[in-house]
């Protein structure tokens, strides 16, 4: 199983104790999602929304790649992949 970085946005680390950035394992984003989940309980509700697809105002990075245009929750994580969630935000 790959172990990867997840860098965690401020407004979730209440879920990984103040953690900036954890490590996670799973061959797919889905994988590692779950693997979050089960590390820091209520994280993937966060990131999914109910329907179990990521949330329309949260952006993840597999390496520099926005899994939007890969293949989304099943977009590989190679061992040692920097993965980042970053919410998206709004103003002007």
């Amino acid at each position: 199983m790959s172990t990867v970085s997840v860098r965690i946005p401020t407004i979730l680390r209440t879920y990984t104790g103040g953690e900036a950035e954890v490590k996670a394992e799973g061959e797919t984003l889905r994988a590692v999602v779950a693997d979050l989940e089960a590390s820091y309980s209520g994280i993937s509700a966060r990131i999914l929304d109910d329907a179990g697809k990521i949330r329309r105002f949260v952006n993840v990075y597999v390496g520099d790649e926005d899994v939007r245009f890969a293949e989304g929750l099943d977009t590989p994580t190679p061992a040692g992949t920097q993965i980042s969630i970053i919410p998206a935000v709004a103003g002007g």
